[in-house]
């Protein structure tokens, strides 16, 4: 589909405050960036500089922040309802903590089938355990049960589940082993494209958005300091001084990483 109409994803001025006073701290300030429709689009910078709390924000997370979030031609104001999140998912960095430790597969699965009162559900079940890399036999295990990747598979199972339109990914290969974060990676990758999927994905690391997204906002205590496309990012290409040091700080980083695995 193209992008008729304007962007699947249009955020203007999105700030972000906590505290009030001497405490007040504006941990987004003025976020801007667009997202077309079956697009992927990467907020990278080190922890701390905000980029999470724009994807919780938009998710409806933190209520309160200032600016504008047009979803689909649609302003976006106040508490999320129940069909914003039946077009919108959440993706957590860490899949042992988001899902329910006593809930087998079949149940967590279930769960968000029934909120959206969808039909045929034993179907759909299979059908995104088989999307996901997962055989029915999964369906009867609990989270102690699967290895970390395992468990991602299931949270992105449970995201596409009820047939979203777009991701939001926060860090979601972080919490999982080299090896494995590949495997997801690819996994993300064809699901977008099997089912026209948008993206927006916030990760620390160079190779995992260059990897996913197009286009890569570079961010830095609250401020998106400049936009990348993800060839940029591979050559290292960079307006802001900022940006060079931290591209710079990353090839390093897994220069020395390679090195230590070959030792």
């Amino acid at each position: 589909m193209n992008d008729i109409g304007g962007p699947h994803v249009d955020v203007s001025n999105l700030s972000v405050i906590f505290g009030k006073g001497r405490k007040r701290t504006a941990v987004v300030k003025k976020a801007r960036f667009h997202i077309a429709r079956g697009q992927a689009y990467g907020l990278i910078g080190e922890s701390g500089c905000g980029k999470s709390t724009i994807l919780r924000a938009l998710a409806g997370l933190i209520p309160h922040y200032q600016g504008s979030f047009i979803f689909d031609g649609q302003p976006m104001t106040g508490a999320r309802d129940k069909a914003f999140f039946r077009r919108v998912q959440m993706v957590f960095q860490d899949p042992y903590a988001s899902l329910h430790p006593r809930k087998q597969v079949y149940k967590v699965l279930a769960e968000s089938l029934a909120i959206h009162d969808m039909d045929r559900r034993e179907e759909r079940i299979r059908d995104v355990l088989a999307a996901v890399g997962l055989g029915p036999n999964f369906m009867y295990r609990y989270p102690h049960e699967l290895s970390g990747g395992q468990r991602q598979r299931v949270a992105i199972a449970r995201a596409l589940i009820i047939e979203p339109e777009v991701l939001l990914l926060d860090e979601p290969t972080s919490a999982l082993d080299v090896s494995v974060q590949a495997e997801i990676l690819n996994l993300l990758k064809t699901l977008r494209r099997e089912r026209n999927l948008t993206y927006l994905m916030v990760s620390h690391d160079l190779a995992v958005v260059a990897h996913i997204c197009e286009r890569v906002g570079v961010m830095h205590k609250g401020i998106i300091l400049e936009e990348l496309t993800a060839d940029d990012l591979r050559q290292s290409r960079a307006r802001d001084s900022y940006t060079q040091d931290f591209l710079q700080a990353s090839v390093e980083a897994v220069a020395h990483n390679h090195d230590k695995d070959m030792q």
